[in-house]
Parts: C-alpha cells; sequence; structure tokens
C-alpha cells in the first residue's frame, strides 16, 4: 500500500512511519508547514534516517483561515476554543489528506493515539480509544468523517507510549527520548499573549451573580470558565470565573459550588458510530480533553444535542468539545453552547 505519513519530526510520527515501512508498505514522509517551518527540517531529517522520501506542503494561508482566524474569533466571542479539533478536521485530515490522495497515495497515517475499525454489517468505518488511555487522542477527532476515515490509518493505536520509546530505542532513533509535543502547537507560553493585538478586546466590570461590581476586568478573551488565578480581584475569599457575559461585557466571579451545571447544549455535532440517532442514548461524555467520562443522556434536537449528566459536572465551558463514548468508541461530539 502506497502511504503517506504526517510527519513533525518526534517519535511517535517517526515510529509510525517505521512500523508502516517494516510492515512492507511504501512510505513517504508528509509533513506540513503550518506555522513554524522547523518541523519540516526536522521531519526530513527523520526520513533520511529511515531512507524514506519526503514531501513538504505549505499549508500557512489555510491554516491562518481555518485555525488561527477560528482561535481569535472564538475567544472574541467570549468562549473557549478548541483549535486541535478543528485543525485535524480542515488541516491534516482535510487539506492535507486531499492533496496526499491527489498524489495517488493510498493513505495517510499518523501518529495519533486512537484506533480504526471497519464495521462490515453496517458498512462504517469506526473510531475508537487508543490502548494506552493516558496518551489517548480520540477527543480531538471526533469531527472525521467517514471519507477521512477511510483513507486514514493509526499504526500507534495497539501500543503504549513506553513501548512506542523502546520500538526507537531499539532502531536507535535519536528522537526516541524526545519531549511530547505542546497542545497547541501555535502557541509557545502564555495563550494571553498569543491574542495581545490580534483581536479586539474591551475592559468591562466584573461582577457577581447578585450583580454586584467588583472591579475591572481586562478584556473577556482573557478568562475562561473555571478560572481562579490572575483575575486581579480581592473579594475576601477564593473567586472563580463563572460565565463571560459577552452581550454587556461583564465578567462573572462567583463561589465554587456555583461552576456545577446538570446539563449542556452542544451545537455542529458529528456522529461517527451510528449515522443517525432517532432516540436517546447512555453515553459517557467528556467536557474537555483532561477531563473524566461521565455518566450521560444524549438526546438530539434537530441540529442540537441535549446532555443530562447523572452527575453536575464543573465548569461546563462554552467552546470546548463535548464528546460521546460508547464502550470505548466515540460515538460522535460536539461544540458547547
Amino acid at each position: 500500500m502506497k502511504i503517506a505519513v504526517l510527519m513533525s519530526g518526534g517519535v511517535d510520527s517517526t515510529v509510525a512511519a517505521l512500523l508502516l515501512k517494516e510492515q512492507g508498505h511504501e512510505v513517504t514522509g508528509l509533513t506540513m508547514i503550518n506555522w513554524n517551518s522547523e518541523v519540516a527540517t526536522r521531519a526530513a531529517d527523520v526520513a533520511t534516517v529511515l531512507d524514506i522520501p519526503h514531501i513538504v506542503v505549505d499549508l500557512q494561508e489555510q491554516f491562518q483561515e481555518k485555525v488561527i482566524d477560528y482561535f481569535t474569533t472564538v475567544y472574541e466571542k467570549g468562549q473557549t476554543p478548541n483549535p486541535c479539533v478543528v485543525c485535524n478536521r480542515f488541516i491534516k485530515f482535510g487539506s492535507l489528506l486531499d492533496y496526499a490522495l491527489d498524489m495517488d497515495f493510498d493513505k495517510i497515517a499518523t501518529g495519533h493515539y486512537a484506533r480504526i475499525e471497519y464495521d462490515d454489517s453496517r458498512k462504517r468505518y469506526l473510531l475508537k480509544k487508543g490502548k494506552d488511555l493516558s496518551k489517548d487522542q480520540s477527543y480531538f477527532l471526533y469531527q472525521l468523517d467517514q471519507k477521512q476515515l477511510k483513507h486514514t490509518l493509526f499504526p500507534l493505536g495497539e501500543l503504549t507510549k513506553p513501548e512506542i520509546r523502546n520500538r526507537a530505542r531499539e532502531r536507535k532513533l535519536a528522537v526516541a527520548e524526545s519531549k511530547d509535543s505542546q497542545e497547541i502547537c501555535f502557541i509557545a507560553g502564555d495563550y494571553r499573549d498569543f491574542l495581545q493585538g490580534r483581536l479586539q478586546a474591551e475592559p468591562g466590570q466584573v461582577v457577581d451573580l447578585q450583580g454586584n461590581v467588583l472591579g475591572e476586568h481586562r478584556g473577556l478573551p482573557f478568562y475562561t470558565v473555571g478560572q481562579r488565578k490572575g483575575l486581579g480581584i480581592s473579594g475576601g475569599r477564593p473567586l472563580y470565573v463563572i460565565a463571560l457575559d459577552s452581550k454587556n461585557n461583564r465578567l462573572i466571579l462567583d463561589d465554587p459550588e456555583h461552576l456545577y451545571e446538570n446539563s449542556l447544549i452542544a451545537v455542529n455535532n458529528n456522529l461517527i458510530y451510528y449515522e443517525n440517532l432517532d432516540s436517546p442514548i447512555k453515553v459517557e461524555a467528556r467536557i474537555r480533553y483532561r477531563a473524566p467520562d461521565t455518566p450521560a443522556l444524549l438526546t438530539l434536537q434537530g441540529d442540537k444535542a441535549l446532555l443530562e449528566f447523572d452527575k453536575p459536572q464543573r465548569a461546563i465551558t462554552p467552546g470546548q468539545s463535548v464528546v460521546y463514548y460508547l464502550d470505548g468508541y466515540v460515538l460522535g461530539g460536539g461544540t458547547i453552547q
């Protein structure tokens, strides 16, 4: 099989390429320049060591439009974006996949910790959590459609991170000890520094739930639900961001018990496990990447989804992704409204 491996120069994508080559596939490294061109140099060096061809694709314009602009726009709305989900949908498994298919590759492969299975009885490709649950990245992949899943391989899905590093050490690859990549590739430090100068943010009132004015905020994009530190407010007790009132440009702070909610509405839903969902279904839901899966009842209502939790959830954050799981499989997911 002719496979393009999306390579970053890190240990995960390197071992993914290595495994596929050892299985006898015709492997080529494929690297996109989206923000930092140094990634192309690192990936090219690794491709040379693996003795495979390497192609570099400049996707800076698409990345700016689909990811960076989205990132700043969502913050301007007083919400918290999830750029990795958008990048996966439109860039890695969008523009880059289309490029690979146009170049007559059969599939692309990445170093994601996730698994793809094909259900022959329903003629559907399914997305499943990776074996290494501590590294599982299925949360960031819930927006993939059937075409994208059909043309994608995740060679690391059945392996753990220690096993992958050991594979690299056995082949004496320098990347065996490389650090894990940062969560948001285009932000090295505080996201607030990145946003500064890229969006419009007006100062406004900081209030509690009773409407008492506590002070002034520097601009809603610089805060997120559940935040406690860096608020610049002394209320005589620990205060947390309860909500961002973008309509009135107010930051609402109060006691942490007000962070808990029993339900949420999600929009822009994508289903993978089923094509349609006609009746409510019990799922395990994850409201952010590092949050635990929690039981909930999922009901689709047109283009929206109602999720009712068995237990109240802390700091449900508009703009973030919520992913629905069934026995380790990704049922689907949406954007928290």
